[in-house]
């Protein structure tokens, strides 16, 4: 059984791959950037890669402090906001296989612990 409500997965799988991660590092800064990701059914969890991704401050950042925050979101017309937030554990990964078994240099798996959500069912088709 996923941590996701069905709403909540049908919305991640719409094809909105920007999202933004938030982590801090070992002073207790924050930092939040744009990232791509995808969710991963076999493991339940948020992956987050890209370009040189062991060399970024996000990937550090969890390695010293694996707390961290993950959203998706959009504002269909008229106004429609709609979120899904996680919050959860990062893990800095040096390689993973993305769910179409594909192989992926460094990672950040998100274990989500909470997650909210809102604006979902409120457009036609959702």
């Amino acid at each position: 059984m996923s941590v996701f409500s069905t709403s909540e997965l049908a919305y991640l799988e719409e094809g909105n791959r920007l999202g933004r991660l938030a982590t801090v590092d070992a002073a207790g800064r924050p930092h939040v950037v744009p990232v791509g990701w995808n969710y991963n059914p076999n493991t339940d969890t948020i992956d987050i890669g890209g370009r040189d991704f062991s060399n970024t401050k996000k990937f550090r950042n969890v390695r010293e402090s694996p707390n961290v925050a993950f959203v998706v979101d959009d504002v269909p017309p008229p106004w429609n906001p709609r979120c899904v937030q996680v919050r959860g554990t990062g893990e800095a990964l040096d390689s993973a296989t993305w769910p179409d078994g594909s192989a992926r240099d460094a990672i950040i798996r998100i274990t989500p612990h909470k997650v909210v959500s809102w604006g979902l069912d409120s457009v036609d088709g959702h």
